[in-house]
This record gives C-alpha cells, structure tokens and sequence, in this order.
C-alpha cells in the first residue's frame, strides 16, 4: 500500500503568503468556504477567530497552519487533493489577505484509484 497522501497542500507562493500574514496577524487556520459571501474561497483568519464547530473536520495543516472544511462539503471533495495556491486579485472581504493584492486560491488533482484505497484504510475518506 503506498504512504496516505495529504488531502490539502500549499504552494511556495501560498506559503510565502501563510509567512507574510503569520508575521503581521500571529498564528492563523484556514476554513474552505462552502459558497457563502465570498463563493468557494479559502479563507485565512487569526487562529480562533473562526469557530470551528462538529460540522467541520480538520483536513490538513500547511506549516503550523490548520486547515478545515465542513464535512457536508468534504463529501464532493474527498476524492480530490486541495492545492492552495495564490493568483492576483482581492481576498474574501472576511480574509486575512484582502488587503495583499494576492489571494488564495484552490487548485485540486484527483486523487489515483490507488491514493483513494490508501486515504480509505487509514479511515481518511
């Protein structure tokens, strides 16, 4: 069986993004919106700002840095792994990096017949 695949990972640009706003705002999560006020963006808060509840699952930590999403929306995207990425542009209004001039943005792969029977026996999907 090959080794589990991360479910989410970052870019270097992304993670230079993560180090910039570490610096000014201190440790930070990620929630994947589910389509509410800013569409399908990955939104970057102060660590605890946003209250993670039963309803969200951690599904990765890029660095330091938690990343979550809602189980109901885990479901369309379990057989996918989330590359956060950066693109030019304005964050989610309730996103850290707004301000930036650069925003996060996800990418996906689907996972191979194979990932998928590694993330199913360690109970990840």
């Amino acid at each position: 069986m090959p080794s589990i695949p991360q479910q989410v990972i970052a870019t270097p640009a992304a993670m230079e993004l993560i180090a910039k706003l570490k610096r000014k705002h201190g440790d930070l999560m990620f929630h994947q919106s589910g389509g509410c006020c800013d569409g399908s963006s990955p939104m970057c808060y102060p660590r605890g700002e946003f209250l993670v509840g039963d309803s969200d699952m951690l599904i990765g930590i890029l660095g330091e840095t938690p990343f979550y999403m809602s189980r109901s929306q885990f479901e369309y995207w379990k057989h996918t792994q989330l590359i956060l990425d950066v693109v030019p542009g304005r964050g989610g209004m309730f996103s850290l990096e707004n301000p930036e001039g650069i925003r996060f943005l996800i990418r996906s792969n689907v996972f191979t017949d194979e990932e998928i029977a590694s993330l199913r026996a360690a109970g990840r999907i």
